[in-house]
């Protein structure tokens, strides 16, 4: 475990060279507050989570849960993103099976992916998914994720970063609500 911790720091030390200001360090405990402070940000702008969480910060940190990372710029906290093994219904995993072959137990999900509106456009996005792939693929593991179809944004940055489209589907959530999602996986690398 020290050494991949080691292999998410080197990744995220690279990371800081790529930008004035900007430093993607593995998350700690005490992260999660100014997390769910960031997170209510980004729900008011773009409506991410679509649904609320009742305990935002146990939300951020969902069984199976391999690692998190957060961004800082300028020693504010302005991003995170999860890596986690696949849960019940999780789309992506299967689609990738479905795509390469592979069992979807080789697979580990990006999740809890987001960046504050005001610090967009800083490559932190780019940042923060580099030290979760590199992560995974230290574990021998290959990243997938699915977003919500309506969300434009991620979307084009996922396409920019050469993830590949698995497909899509319609989930039925717990509140009743139904969505479409479209799930990706990693670049090979």
């Amino acid at each position: 475990m020290a050494d991949l911790e080691e292999r998410a720091t080197v990744v995220a030390s690279d990371s800081r060279q790529a930008g004035a200001g900007v430093v993607v360090r593995p998350r700690r405990a005490d992260d999660l507050a100014d997390c769910v402070r960031v997170l209510g940000d980004v729900h008011a702008a773009d409506g991410y989570p679509a649904e609320w969480p009742d305990h935002p910060a146990d939300w951020l940190t969902p069984d199976g849960l391999l690692a998190a990372w957060i961004a800082e710029w300028d020693g504010r906290l302005t991003g995170h993103v999860g890596l986690a093994r696949s849960a019940p219904g999780d789309v992506a995993p299967a689609l990738w099976s479905h795509h390469t072959g592979g069992p979807p137990e080789l697979t580990t999900v990006i999740a809890r992916f987001y960046v504050a509106p005001t610090a967009r456009g800083h490559l932190i996005g780019a940042r923060l998914l580099s030290c979760a792939v590199a992560h995974a693929r230290a574990l021998g593991l290959h990243p997938v994720l699915d977003v919500l179809a309506t969300d434009t944004a991620a979307l084009a940055l996922y396409r920019r970063l050469g993830w590949t489209h698995l497909g899509g589907d319609d989930r039925r959530w717990a509140s009743g609500r139904t969505v479409s999602v479209h799930c990706f996986a990693a670049p090979r690398g």
